[in-house]
C-alpha cells in the first residue's frame, strides 16, 4: 500500500521540482545592469581560442587583463548573475569557442535561497554546453568564496557557510562525471573561523586587487593557467 500510495505521489513531486526550478529562473538579475553587460558583450569582435573567465560581480571586477598579463583574456562576468543566468547567456562563450573558461557561480544563487543541488546541477548543464560546442574548451569549475559578515552591506549572503560548503562539495563530487577541473580557490581566502579574510574584501563579499594577484598566482601554480 505505501508503495503504491509513493507511485502516486512521483507525478507530483516531479511536477513540483518543475515548477520550483520555473519560479527559481524568474528570480531577477540587477535589471538594468545585466542587458548592458550583455549588449556590450555582443559589440564585441568574435575571436576565437581566448582565455574566458565566467561568473558574477566577483569575476566582472577581476581586471584580468592586467593580474594574467595577458591583453586577450575575456572577462564575462556580470554582477548580480546566477546560474540561471550564466545558463541563458552562454551563447556568447561558446560562439567564441574559448580554449579555456574559468566558472565562478553560485554566491547569488545561494543569496535567493536556490538549493545546493539545483545550482550544482546548472554548473553541469553548463559545462555540458561548452562542451558539445566547444569540444576543444578546457573547463574549471571554481569553488564558491567564503564570505564575511563583519560588515552588513550584503545579508543576504551572510550566515548561510553551511551551503557555501555544501555547494563546493557537490562541485568537487561533480567534477568527474562533468568532465571539468575542480579548482579550490576557497582555502586561499578563508580565515580560522571559515569567513572570508577581511583584508582581501571590501564589504564581506567582493574582492581587493590583491587578492586576484593570489588567486592567479594559485591558477598558474597549478598549471591551470
Amino acid at each position: 500500500m505505501r508503495c503504491l500510495f509513493a507511485l502516486l505521489l512521483l507525478p507530483f513531486f516531479a511536477q513540483a521540482q518543475v515548477t520550483n526550478q520555473r519560479i527559481y529562473d524568474t528570480i531577477p538579475f540587477i535589471p538594468e545592469h545585466t542587458p548592458q553587460r550583455i549588449a556590450q558583450f555582443a559589440k564585441e569582435p568574435i575571436v576565437t581560442g581566448k582565455v574566458i573567465f565566467l561568473g558574477n560581480s566577483i569575476t566582472e571586477m577581476g581586471n584580468w587583463k592586467k593580474v594574467t598579463g595577458d591583453t586577450t583574456v575575456i572577462n564575462r562576468g556580470i554582477g548580480g548573475d546566477i546560474t540561471f543566468g550564466v545558463l541563458k547567456r552562454l551563447k556568447d562563450v561558446t560562439d567564441r569557442q574559448p580554449s579555456k573558461v574559468f566558472l565562478l557561480i553560485g554566491i547569488n544563487d545561494i543569496g535567493k535561497d536556490i538549493p545546493d543541488a539545483v545550482i550544482a546541477d546548472n554548473d553541469l548543464k553548463i559545462v555540458k554546453e561548452i562542451h558539445d560546442k566547444c569540444p576543444q574548451a578546457k573547463i574549471y569549475v571554481e569553488s564558491v568564496l567564503p564570505v564575511n559578515s563583519s560588515v552588513h552591506n550584503f545579508p543576504q549572503h551572510y550566515d548561510k557557510e553551511e551551503h557555501v560548503l555544501a555547494l563546493n562539495k557537490l562541485l568537487q563530487a561533480n567534477a568527474d562525471a562533468g568532465n571539468y577541473t575542480f579548482v579550490d580557490i576557497f582555502h586561499l581566502f578563508v580565515d580560522a573561523d571559515g569567513r572570508l579574510q577581511a583584508q582581501y574584501t571590501y564589504e564581506g563579499l567582493h574582492l581587493k586587487p590583491e587578492a586576484y594577484t593570489i588567486w592567479v598566482g594559485y591558477l598558474r601554480k597549478m598549471g591551470y593557467l
